[in-house]
């Protein structure tokens, strides 16, 4: 079937209204804050979906149907940590970060530590940032490159330029609020997707799920001790967990969106509910994987994240079709501009205005800022067409998530001894992350056999934590 008339229309229409609305969201931009933060007064739910829009994104909705084809359900286990982390950071850090009404996440540990060791970490954390969100938009390419017969390094750039269309006008308002539509919208695609599947499907979900039980693909639990499996009881509630607490307690990607709330409590409300909201979406997108297993009988493609893609392309409806991909380009956009805008006011924050001596003058700030909007924009497309001939036979969920865990270890590490320890010296929480991150690369490099990507988190922070306690305060 093609793809064209009424589906490219639906595509169409999508992608220029939430452009054209992200952009007006972004008319009462005046200065920094409300560029960056939202003037802290965004509602707390709209948050929350915007926190669990950036997190998943398009790595949910193509390649996590792609996880459970090829696997399990044994991925959900890390939504047991994912939940436990989210809790710890609510309680102990978000009151931290709203001591002071910091506006970056590295700001505490320069009042911790000193500026030095702010601009390390914040530096830390572009170069994951930017890594691991060039994955993210180079799967986003993939339906748009079956779809217009485009090469790659043109989808990505087709993309990324809408993005930064309403990212560069909008600012986070617009980025929270379409993170939330774009949200529900892929969200609805899934479900669409599950109620198709038992239609094309002989027997419909009755037989999908009796075949994968006899497959063993209906598995969740696996209680082995071995740190080499990937997906276990243990490295889902630890290492997910380590890995929560660093991605939304340390990364700014997500604390910015945090740090937009009106107080402490609406931000905890956003940050607990969002974990719940992540378990029930992980199961919505696996359970389409298990459905288009069932469907094509387990035959091989190139791509793990090719497999929906094709299915949405070559078997949906005309018109659904059309909201469908909408939806893939909706969990793509939400991730990209709201990576966007994080490392340009972590640039503009942690770098330019203490540098220019800017740091109280609002309007400088967000002139800046749109600066660092457009720069980022252009990294992240470059990273994604990068990555392609790197991409064959590995799924970009997991790509994403190993490249963002060799460095989080030593960013909840900094911030743990940070915030637990009173005595350790800024030298000594520069030294420990560095050598928490060097241990975590070094163990991808030569034994990424016998240590699965969802421990390195765990080992990182405690090897940082390890080696920094030991630098005290003169």
């Amino acid at each position: 079937m093609s793809f064209g008339g009424v589906d490219l229309l639906v595509v169409a229409v999508y992608m220029t209204g939430v452009t054209l609305w992200g952009a007006w969201l972004g008319r009462g931009n005046r200065g920094g804050t409300d560029y960056f933060l939202g003037s802290r007064q965004l509602p707390w739910w709209a948050v929350m979906l915007s926190v669990v829009a950036t997190e998943t994104s398009t790595l949910t909705f193509l390649s996590i149907p792609g996880v459970a084809y090829l696997g399990t359900l044994a991925f959900l286990q890390l939504t047991l940590g994912y939940l436990a982390g989210r809790i710890v950071v609510a309680a102990r850090l978000l009151p931290a970060y709203y001591r002071g009404e910091l506006s970056t996440a590295y700001e505490l540990l320069d009042r911790r530590f000193g500026p030095g060791a702010r601009k390390y970490t914040s530096g830390v954390f572009m170069v994951t940032r930017l890594l691991a969100d060039s994955v993210r938009l180079f799967a986003t390419a993939i339906p748009l490159a079956i779809i217009t017969g485009w090469s790659y390094p043109i989808s990505i750039l087709a993309i990324g330029a809408v993005t930064l269309a309403y990212t560069y006008f909008g600012g986070i308002k617009a980025v929270v609020l379409v993170d939330a539509l774009q949200m529900a919208l892929y969200v609805a695609g899934g479900i669409i997707a599950v109620a198709l599947l038992h239609g094309v499907v002989e027997g419909g979900w009755g037989s999908i799920l009796s075949q994968a039980s006899q497959a063993g693909k209906l598995q969740v639990f696996d209680f082995s001790t071995s740190p080499a499996v990937a997906y276990t009881f243990w490295a889902g509630l630890v290492g997910g967990g380590f890995l929560s607490m660093a991605s939304h307690g340390t990364d700014q990607l997500i604390v910015q969106r945090l740090l937009t709330c009106r107080d402490v409590r609406h931000s905890q409300r956003a940050l607990v509910g969002s974990g719940v909201v992540v378990l029930f979406q992980f199961a919505l997108f696996l359970m389409v994987g298990l459905g288009l297993w069932a469907f094509y009988q387990g035959r091989p493609f190139d791509r793990s994240d090719e497999i929906f893609a094709r299915f949405i392309i070559d078997e949906m409806p005309v018109g659904v079709r059309g909201l469908l991909i909408a939806g893939v380009f909706a969990a793509a956009m939400s991730s990209l501009s709201s990576s966007i805008n994080s490392l340009a006011s972590a640039s503009a924050y942690d770098f330019w205005a203490p540098a220019a001596g800017k740091a109280d003058d609002d309007v400088a700030v967000l002139r800046a800022g749109k600066v660092f909007t457009l720069v980022w924009a252009g990294l992240l497309v470059f990273g994604a067409i990068v990555f392609i001939p790197l991409s064959v036979g590995t799924a970009a969920v997991e790509v994403a998530l190993a490249v963002a865990s060799m460095v989080y270890g030593g960013l909840l590490g900094a911030f743990a001894l940070g915030v637990l320890t009173t005595t350790t010296s800024g030298r000594g929480a520069v030294i420990g992350m560095t050598v928490g991150i060097a241990t975590v690369v070094a163990i991808w490099v030569f034994a990424r056999d016998l240590v699965a990507w969802p421990w390195f988190v765990f080992i990182g922070a405690s090897v940082t934590m390890a080696v920094g306690s030991n630098f005290r305060k003169k």
